[in-house]
């Protein structure tokens, strides 16, 4: 049967969707983390940890590009010093060693930029606590997959992948990283995350910034979509 597209009108309502398969998580601020892949990631967390009482945190990843088709990804870096490449994007675009060490010394301060604005969670303040790490969506796993092996050296009790829609052949793929992996759908083929969503607009810097503020001074009953 194929699966209806625009399933949510904006990431508020994927995140309000999502929490309600994270309710075993609920109230736990006492162990409990959520972490927003920013940009459109934030937005998605946000609304779950408004839903689920939790403490809402950054951590910041970078895609690296192609240098000839710069939306195509060969890779991608987070906070931490995770790099992962996509093999089969290498394949198509092969790239010697010093190229990628350019690729990555090249969005190096982009992350840097990110992770101070943002304010990223300490790996020490992670360290022994249930993280549930949150994105608005997943179709290649470059991003994701770098902030979870970034992640995973903060040495959480419980690392938990939380995400709206996935590609369906990326499950067994992200399993291993994970202690849990939790999804509203997995899409065989998933070609566009932005396809699921009414709303798919970029956010900006500010929004983030917003959303986290927001949750870190305890108004999450204000918080509201992005515009």
């Amino acid at each position: 049967m194929a699966v209806p597209h625009h399933l949510w009108p904006n990431r508020w309502e994927a995140g309000i969707a999502l929490a309600g398969r994270l309710q075993r998580w609920r109230d736990r601020a006492d162990s409990t983390t959520v972490i927003g892949l920013p940009r459109g990631g934030v937005a998605v967390a946000a609304a779950i940890a408004q839903q689920l009482h939790l403490p809402l945190r950054c951590w910041a990843v970078r895609k690296l590009a192609s240098p000839l088709e710069p939306e195509y990804a060969l890779g991608a870096i987070a906070s931490g010093g995770s790099v992962v490449w996509n093999q089969a994007a290498l394949a198509r675009t092969p790239l010697s060693q010093t190229q990628r060490e350019r690729l990555v010394a090249a969005a190096m301060p982009e992350l840097l930029r990110r992770q101070q604005r943002f304010g990223d969670a300490r790996p020490q303040d992670l360290r022994g606590r249930h993280v549930i790490v949150v994105d608005d969506g997943i179709a290649t796993g470059m991003t994701v997959r770098a902030a979870l092996l970034a992640l995973r050296r903060s040495r959480p009790e419980r690392l938990i992948l939380a995400v709206p829609v996935l590609d369906a052949e990326l499950v067994e793929e992200l399993r291993p990283l994970v202690d849990d992996l939790v999804a509203v759908i997995a899409v065989p083929g998933l070609y566009a995350v932005g396809a699921f969503y009414d709303d798919f607009s970029q956010l900006r810097d500010a929004d983030v910034q917003a959303l986290l503020q927001q949750a870190r001074s305890g108004t999450a009953g204000e918080l509201r979509p992005e515009a």
